[in-house]
């Protein structure tokens, strides 16, 4: 390894120690910290953050970046140059006390839009939600000040992505969605979800959690599972990431596809190559990438017929009284159950990324600056009255539920839907080789697990999102594989 590579390594190995003590206080402050605690832990992530910014940001970096592309480089030491670049060019644009203030704010933000959702008060929030809106306006001038500032953000989280791309792809879903979704409401089948409704104790949805975890062939021994208002997953290496879900007693399904979302998470980040630990490739690719894998266990695994009569034995032991008159294609049904409502992480597949396109649409107006933060909760009421047709009864249930603007990301929300049209093709691709249906109902997930290793977790950030995309799927993103998907599926449960 030549010296500038060997200096390159000894920063990324600085840079993943303050990143891991970072995503500790944010663990520890989404799970079991005190609820007056927020103060101290945002002076310590300020300093944390403020030590970053000088390592990445330092004028020492961009000469070692290029005296490293002129000696000879693995192809991993060409994308570490790459990613290296692209972390300092995002960084150095910053100024460094703006970009301390904001990872503060964010510490705060997380705290007060916990307060504002448990009082169903958005006013709690909309201050911070105030400042953050504004920063990030900023620092999108910061990075290109010809781009429009959402494009900027749309672009970070997902690698080329603009307004008109992401306005062609939700038009090019809303063609069949809408359509498919007004189908299945003028149909006579009806499906039963009441049973839905019984009381889940909390401890035996702790084990059918365990229970899944193991399913999914998640590593026990490198990853556990926690609880917290807003379902996450945190990764501080591959030996070490964690999950959480939030129990609701009156809501096992919610856990269950809480525990498996999060799960397709945990396992991109456990099976990244060993090569790439402690480098700045070590993650997922992209947000899109990321979610693919989420999504992808969540709903074209979880919500399948074959996995869940896999598990239904199991869901019968834990509950006997609450299943006792139920078939497996009875929960089927209930759990892809297509009605409009209100909670995105709960929606069904056919409506889910209506409740992303609501968000798209008012993060847009939010980043250009023609709806003001104090305008959000009735434009957010507006806006899911028109795409889903439902009445928000409170902010709870509202434009509080998504713990994102609190943590600054904004830009993130449409990775969900992109994530989701990619897994469908992944999925797809994997049928031509893989007796995907047989393997699901035998609850042998590791062939389906060492597909994706190969084609997508393994290499982390080492290939971009459209090389991995065509790695995984051999031809270029085509979202057609997902609405062919809910049309096929859904017309099979409604009788279409």
């Amino acid at each position: 390894m030549n010296n500038a590579m060997q200096s390159l390594r000894e920063l990324q190995k600085k840079l993943y120690a303050l990143q891991f003590a970072m995503n500790v206080v944010d663990f520890d402050a989404n799970t079991i910290a005190p609820a007056e605690s927020f103060s101290g832990r945002g002076e310590a992530l300020e300093v944390l953050s403020g030590m970053k910014y000088q390592l990445i940001a330092n004028p020492s970096v961009p000469a070692l970046l290029e005296q490293a592309k002129t000696e000879p480089l693995t192809e991993q030491q060409a994308a570490e140059v790459r990613e290296l670049l692209r972390i300092y060019n995002e960084t150095s644009k910053i100024p460094a006390n703006e970009y301390a203030a904001f990872v503060k704010l964010t510490s705060e933000s997380v705290n007060a839009w916990g307060k504002a959702k448990a009082a169903s008060d958005f006013s709690i929030f909309a201050p911070y939600l105030e400042q953050i809106v504004e920063y990030r306006r900023r620092f999108a001038a910061y990075f290109d000040a010809s781009k429009a500032p959402y494009d900027v953000w749309l672009d970070q989280f997902e690698q080329g992505l603009s307004m008109e791309q992401c306005d062609a792809f939700f038009a090019q879903l809303k063609t069949t969605i809408q359509p498919l979704v007004q189908k299945i409401t003028q149909s006579n089948t009806k499906i039963n979800t009441d049973f839905l409704k019984a009381t889940w104790p909390i401890e035996d949805q702790r084990k059918l959690s365990d229970f899944l975890m193991d399913t999914l062939n998640i590593d026990r021994n490198h990853c556990q599972i926690a609880e917290s208002e807003h379902p996450f997953t945190t990764e501080f290496y591959k030996g070490d990431v964690r999950i959480t879900t939030h129990y609701h007693e009156n809501d096992m399904a919610s856990n269950v596809y809480s525990v498996i979302h999060e799960g397709g998470h945990a396992l991109y980040e456990l099976h990244m190559a060993d090569r790439l630990q402690y480098t700045c490739l070590s993650g997922g690719a992209s947000m899109g990438l990321h979610e693919s894998q989420s999504r992808l266990f969540e709903n074209y695994i979880g919500r399948s017929k074959e996995f869940i009569q896999f598990i239904w034995p199991k869901l019968n032991e834990l509950f006997p009284t609450q299943l006792a008159n139920v078939t497996a294609e009875d929960f089927y049904k209930a759990v892809n159950l297509c009605e409009p409502s209100l909670i995105r992480i709960e929606a069904d597949e056919v409506t889910y990324c209506l409740h992303i396109m609501v968000r798209y649409e008012l993060e847009k107006r939010l980043m250009n600056g023609t709806l003001a933060v104090k305008d959000l909760p009735a434009a957010w009421n507006a806006q899911m009255k028109e795409l889903l047709g439902v009445d928000v009864p409170d902010d709870a249930h509202g434009v509080l539920q998504d713990i994102h603007w609190a943590g600054g990301d904004l830009g993130y929300f449409p990775s969900y839907a992109l994530g989701t049209a990619y897994a469908a093709q992944m999925v797809a691709q994997m049928r031509k080789t893989l007796d995907v249906d047989s393997l699901l109902k035998n609850g042998t997930l590791a062939p389906i697990n060492e597909w994706l290793e190969q084609r997508i977790w393994q290499f982390g950030k080492e290939k971009t999102p459209a090389e991995l995309l065509q790695n995984a799927c051999e031809q270029p993103f085509d979202p057609s594989y997902y609405t062919d998907y809910l049309v096929k599926k859904y017309s099979a449960i409604y009788d279409l």
